[in-house]
């Protein structure tokens, strides 16, 4: 699927939906980060809804790199004062593993990346790649979204952006007290998913393998 496509949300009317939502409206919380928040109409929701519910009043921090989802996120949400939007890659291509290292995980683990074949899977990345080589989006969304918190780290965090950087994703946001992870049955979040379940620093709340690709949730107990 193409990064100019708009396309229909995924985390909609399920448990990591609700899961979300009571997270974003009952917890203690400042400062929320949305890794990858395409059109603002799935995860984005659950997250909007639940900081309105919140005494707290967190702000969410919004990342997304395609242009055009992004352009239809900040409209969605240009009145509310909650929600900020960055029009960035996460991480800067650096982050991004080789063609190598992919294939090695598609060839040695047996994750739901193989529903695809080899090639169209090694498309993704050349595209995710070159769609940021071409655009003129910023390559340190994390970082700019920290620095806006003006704090060491967020209360939430959930890496749901390209399905090959969740890995340096999370190298950035660990220490999160709250840490949400779609698709830990893919490339994207399974190195993370057990790296954290092996985690004396994190609880593991749940990890649901039954919702499409999996997701799974973590909380700081240090």
């Amino acid at each position: 699927m193409s990064l100019d496509a708009i396309i229909a949300p995924e985390i909609l009317n399920d448990e990591f939906h609700q899961a979300i939502y009571s997270i974003a409206s009952t917890q203690a919380l400042e400062h929320i980060l949305e890794i990858g928040s395409s059109s603002g109409e799935g995860s984005t929701d659950a997250w909007v809804r639940g900081i309105a519910a919140n005494q707290h009043k967190p702000t969410l921090h919004c990342i997304e790199l395609s242009k055009p989802r992004f352009e239809v996120l900040t409209e969605h949400y240009r009145d509310n004062p909650q929600v900020r939007c960055y029009w960035a890659s996460s991480v800067g291509l650096e982050s991004f593993p080789s063609e190598e290292e992919v294939t090695h995980f598609y060839n040695t683990t047996p994750s739901k990346l193989r529903q695809w074949p080899l090639a169209e899977v090694l498309s993704w990345r050349r595209a995710d790649i070159d769609y940021v080589k071409t655009h003129s989006a910023r390559s340190d969304g994390i970082k700019q979204a920290l620095r806006a918190t003006k704090q060491n780290t967020f209360d939430a965090v959930l890496i749901d952006g390209s399905e090959f950087t969740g890995v340096a994703e999370f190298a950035q946001i660990y220490g999160a007290r709250w840490i949400l992870l779609d698709d830990i049955l893919t490339y994207k979040n399974w190195e993370v998913l057990h790296f954290l379940a092996q985690d004396s620093r994190y609880q593991t709340v749940t990890v649901q393998t039954q919702v499409r690709n999996g997701f799974a949730l973590f909380l700081r107990t240090e």
